[in-house]
């Protein structure tokens, strides 16, 4: 559905916010600029608009509507994520025991599209994740495994057409590795290493095989908790803008990244939950290589061991330190 600005907040997008991802950052960190039309969409969708809460993470412009509804407008040079979105909630809908949220209505304004979807119950994961116990912690990874299992489960549909296929993401991710991870300050011990593991991955990463849908992103920012008789528990999950189609163990990647810390417990429990009884050598060789692939790959802001970079001489001592056993 189209709509059109009121006259009073004509072209407030701004054309340039509508091209330029830094004219748009800056747009989205002064809410005065835009919270005036996320308001006036929801009130002319009849929504309550008396207390509203923006979201300052993340990546469009996302304000909550009392405690049942979520507004998220997407720029049009993010509208890939607005399609993923979209896309991969209607495709999930009914099809997890794990909540997520349901789209409410979608529309247009100004050409940028936005969604309506229903506000989950819960305590954001990062509010809670640094203080929980391990065997919370371990609980919690297991879930996530199985979450990540339930989801790869579900029948594609249309986001099978996704773009970029992932045969192509891959090679294209192999081809700007090393100069990415040089760009990024990895250590050259590390980088010394990076033809072989690349020569590897090409064996070792399935491109052909039946692709399964991949959210890229179970980190804490992305999912809720809840607490029920002193057991923490996962309660959401939500933030699909990112989808893509692809090889499984791709998912595996932001856990192990940002929550196993190495712990030999919350590994076996995320990998035991998503279905792998047994960690070999070729599978850390094939997450280290994803690892290293994945599209926000970033392992010197990323891996959250303590002092990692001094307990590792090579990539195959830090996939040995990151998934140990």
């Amino acid at each position: 559905m189209e709509e059109t600005l009121p006259p009073d907040s004509a072209g407030a997008w701004g054309v340039s916010a509508s091209t330029s991802l830094e004219a748009y950052r800056a747009l989205r960190a002064d809410r005065s600029r835009w919270l005036p039309i996320a308001l006036d969409i929801a009130r002319g969708r009849g929504l309550d608009t008396s207390s509203p809460h923006v979201f300052s993470t993340g990546t469009n412009l996302v304000v909550g509507l009392g405690e049942k509804l979520i507004l998220k407008i997407f720029p049009p040079l993010l509208r890939a994520q607005f399609v993923s979105e979209r896309g991969s909630l209607t495709q999930l809908a009914g099809r997890l025991s794990l909540p997520i949220p349901g789209i409410v209505a979608e529309g247009m304004r100004d050409g940028w599209p936005y969604l309506i979807i229903s506000r989950l119950a819960g305590t954001l994961g990062s509010e809670v994740w640094p203080q929980l116990a391990e065997a919370q912690k371990e609980r919690v990874l297991r879930q996530i495994g199985e979450t990540i299992a339930s989801v790869q489960r579900a029948p594609l549909g249309p986001l099978a057409q996704i773009q970029p296929r992932w045969d192509d993401f891959m090679r294209a991710q192999m081809q700007g590795c090393k100069a990415r991870h040089t760009r990024l300050g990895l250590a050259p011990k590390f980088l010394a290493g990076l033809d072989d593991l690349l020569r590897d991955a090409a064996k070792l990463i399935p491109m052909d095989a039946p692709p399964v849908l991949l959210i890229g992103e179970y980190i804490p920012e992305n999912f809720l908790l809840a607490c029920t008789n002193d057991e923490w528990s996962l309660a959401g999950l939500f933030d699909f803008g990112d989808v893509l189609a692809g090889w499984r163990d791709y998912d595996l990647l932001g856990p192990s990244a940002f929550m196993a810390a190495g712990r030999p417990g919350r590994v076996r429990n995320l990998l035991e939950g998503f279905g792998y009884a047994q960690l070999d050598f070729t599978l850390k060789r094939r997450l280290m290589a994803l690892m290293l692939l994945h599209r926000a790959s970033d392992l010197n802001s990323h891996i959250c061991i303590e002092g990692w970079q001094e307990q590792a001489d090579d990539l195959v001592e830090l996939q040995e330190l990151i998934w140990p056993g």
